[in-house]
């Protein structure tokens, strides 16, 4: 769990707020939604804002690797994509994007829950406690290991009598 300053995401996301939209970019002079998405989980987790960013091609394990986990979660950290947009809702609530309608950064707009995104990913929190620190993995740390399916149901003793039918008739009553 993470300690988000939404403050801070905040007043990162008005530091940009008007940035034009460059593809591909990765400073104040410019940038595109991932770049946008990138600085906004960068700033979350306790990295620099900039020269670490990832693209939505391989967003879901640069997020992994920041702590994000699948899904969404009220008062997290949410980040939204598909195969060419991405989006952010920080978790006061408020969407961020950039090259929305051809804009460069602003808040309002879709945030992660616009309809088209298929992935979305969150950032759990805790609140206030700064004790809780990011892990330092690099952005090409490899995911975490998937959990192994369930596997069949464990086999019954041979050796043990039968359970017993609960609608056999009752054994017959025996007369002396």
């Amino acid at each position: 769990m993470f300690a988000i300053a939404t403050a801070s995401l905040m007043a990162l996301v008005q530091s940009v707020s008007g940035t034009p939209y460059i593809s591909g970019g990765d400073t104040p002079a410019g940038t595109d939604c991932s770049g946008l998405a990138s600085w906004v989980s960068n700033v979350a987790t306790g990295r620099p804002a900039f020269g670490d960013r990832f693209n939505t091609g391989n967003q879901e394990r640069a997020l992994l690797a920041r702590g994000f986990k699948y899904g969404s979660e009220p008062g997290a950290l949410v980040i939204g994509w598909n195969g060419g947009h991405t989006a952010v809702t920080l978790p006061d609530g408020t969407p961020v994007s950039s090259g929305e309608g051809g804009r460069g950064v602003k808040i309002g707009g879709g945030g992660a829950f616009q309809r088209q995104f298929t992935h979305h990913m969150y950032l759990p929190v805790a609140a206030d406690d700064p004790a809780a620190m990011p892990p330092e993995a690099p952005f090409d740390a490899p995911p975490p290991e998937a959990p192994l399916p369930p596997g069949p149901p464990p086999m019954a003793d041979p050796m043990a009598p039968p359970p017993a039918d609960p609608f056999a008739p009752p054994p017959p009553v025996q007369l002396d």
